[in-house]
């Protein structure tokens, strides 16, 4: 089951890879400001690719782990879903019952992923505009930032599988720690939020390296440079002595890793919530995150209009903490999940899109 479960694991990361390499290679070559309609055709692609996989999860999702026989299927379902009631005469009706199962978790996270990335959204919108980067390059540096996402969403769900594994209790740490985050964003909602560029730790640690660029140049994150006699850096070739800085526009890309390396806090632990299986959280994860670019540019101009899908998340930040404190005494299903999932999400939007704003009606 071990090698089944690394070769197809292999096959997803080489098909990742693969479309995110033709996607900054090949289609996004060229920087270029996106429209909105370019955005929703990108989202509406990345949302297709998601639940196609989803399917392939329910009429396939036992080659995720090699299941071939009850045994194996009991060994899965004991580690990742001790909920399931399997009849040891039924092995295909078994079967298909941990395909569904995967499938709603899978479905779950991905939605929990994508609400909870909007209030990251937010984040790197105050990014960009802190730093003025032209949004020719917002491009760019999201493409490297969903990159260095997926490598810290591989490490932090897997590692975090094997301390759950080991130290169950964990469990309820993610609990408290999600509802103390689901309340302190209610109580901060009405909160100008601001990036500090200047005191930030991030620059300040860069700064102290000596080698950034204060400039932008075109959408290079490296350029050649050295200090001239009056102590100005300015350009300058190999031969004349020039040496590698960053510019900012690289430090763009390491506050968007950093905002999301925060981010990763909230929404690991809640995937986990639904499902403890490292391989149905990190599909549901990085699906969401390969749309969060397209995402990211639907949403940059209409972001003000879902006043009320901060209340949405903190709404959902609480109840899944919930579930985690009460998952011993009381297991909430997946499906039931969902349908509060879609439920605070229709409502959070709906809202936002039905009811007048006071503030702009005065």
């Amino acid at each position: 089951m071990l090698t089944t479960e690394f070769i197809f694991f292999a096959c997803f990361l080489i098909f990742i890879v693969g479309i995110l390499l033709l996607d900054m290679l090949v289609i996004d070559k060229e920087a270029h400001e996106v429209s909105m309609k370019e955005a929703g055709a990108w989202t509406a692609v990345w949302i297709t690719l998601a639940l196609v996989f989803s399917a392939f999860l329910w009429f396939h999702g036992d080659l995720v782990h090699g299941i071939t026989n009850f045994e194996q299927l009991q060994a899965v379902s004991a580690k990742y879903a001790t909920h399931l009631k399997l009849d040891p005469n039924d092995f295909e009706g078994g079967l298909q019952m941990y395909r569904e199962h995967m499938t709603i978790s899978y479905i779950t996270g991905y939605l929990i992923e994508k609400v909870l990335s909007v209030d990251n959204l937010f984040v790197m919108m105050m990014i960009f505009t802190s730093f003025g980067v032209s949004k020719k390059e917002y491009q760019r540096v999201l493409n490297w930032g969903i990159l260095g996402a997926i490598v810290m969403r591989f490490i932090f769900i897997f590692a975090g599988a094997a301390i759950i594994e080991r130290f169950e209790w964990v469990l309820l740490v993610f609990g408290l720690f999600l509802v103390y985050s689901g309340v302190k964003m209610y109580l901060d909602r009405n909160k100008q939020e601001s990036v500090d560029v200047v005191n930030h730790p991030v620059v300040k640690i860069l700064a102290k390296m000596g080698r950034v660029f204060p400039d932008f140049h075109g959408d290079n994150f490296f350029v050649r440079a050295k200090k001239n006699a009056a102590g100005k850096i300015e350009l300058a070739e190999k031969l004349n002595g020039g040496k590698w800085f960053i510019t900012p526009l690289f430090v763009t890309v390491i506050f968007i890793e950093f905002s999301d390396l925060i981010f990763a806090f909230d929404s690991i632990p809640a995937i986990f919530s639904v499902s403890l299986d490292p391989y149905v959280v990190f599909f549901s994860n990085i699906f969401a995150i390969l749309g969060l670019r397209a995402m990211f540019f639907l949403l940059a101009g209409i972001a003000d209009r879902f006043r009320y899908l901060k209340i949405g998340v903190c709404v959902l930040l609480v109840f899944i903490g919930l579930k985690l404190l009460v998952h011993e005494y009381v297991e909430i299903d997946a499906v039931w999940s969902l349908v509060f999932i879609l439920a605070v999400l229709a409502v959070s939007i709906g809202g936002s899109l039905l009811v007048p704003d006071k503030k702009s009606a005065s």
